[in-house]
């Protein structure tokens, strides 16, 4: 069952509402926004997986946004498919210089929008469905509950968000700023130690399973999630 959330940026309402219709009969997460202005602010929070923009937005148009979010390193490799209507080689040239990653010319069918956001989302290695796993880590989404080993683990929300954001962004070093601004929101203003505190949580709740030494520190930098295949030791 899919579960990644997708962002549409479209100013007609009748165009969102199908949009909508289609994301959520294939089991997606949707939220909407009418102006690129909108959108940035919903952006503000958490991150959606994949953005539907349309072209010919009013105010910033939608390869303006593209632009603007292309510059901004938390935002810098955000799947977004452009909606246009403009069908032309030099648009598309035009959207592609912007950041887009794929165009659909209206107008599209349901089936086709599908397809090409679970070719991009599997390009992103957005994992497109209810359950992430890491070696012996297990979390269900649709649950909300984490397993090791097969055992069911009571973790708290802030560590739980904290390990989503890592199993779905692995093997890359994040500041604690860029920690704050995906797990916590731009929204919530926290003291960057705060992070420091949550780390130490989760790390503790990995520890009996041998796992706490995937959560790694990189020094001057931040923090970085490094999955193994076989953890160093076993349960107790």
């Amino acid at each position: 069952m899919s579960k990644a959330t997708i962002l549409i940026i479209e100013d007609e309402a009748e165009i969102r509402e199908m949009l909508r219709f289609s994301l959520e009969r294939a089991d997606y997460r949707v939220h909407e926004a009418e102006t690129a202005e909108q959108a940035l602010e919903k952006l503000q929070g958490r991150l959606p997986d994949l953005l539907l923009v349309d072209w010919m937005l009013p105010g910033i148009s939608g390869v303006d946004l593209i632009r603007r979010l292309r510059r901004d390193e938390l935002t810098a490799n955000l799947p977004a498919i452009m909606l246009t209507a403009r069908g032309e080689e030099t648009d598309k040239l035009n959207g592609f210089d912007s950041g887009v990653d794929d165009f659909l010319t209206k107008p599209f069918s349901p089936k086709e929008l599908l397809a090409r956001i679970k070719a991009l989302l599997r390009r992103y290695g957005v994992q497109d469905s209810e359950q992430l796993t890491a070696g012996i880590l297990s979390m269900d989404l649709g649950q909300h509950q984490l397993s090791i080993n097969g055992t069911v683990i009571e973790i708290g929300p802030t560590e739980y968000r904290l390990l989503e954001f890592f199993l779905k962004k692995p093997n890359r070093v994040y500041s604690r700023e860029q920690l704050l601004d995906s797990v916590w929101g731009r929204n919530v203003y926290v003291e960057e130690r705060t992070v420091d505190v949550h780390i130490l949580r989760l790390r503790k709740l990995l520890t009996p399973f041998g796992c706490d030494s995937w959560v790694q520190t990189v020094r001057g930098a931040g923090y970085r999630f490094t999955p193994e295949t076989v953890p160093a030791q076993g349960s107790n």
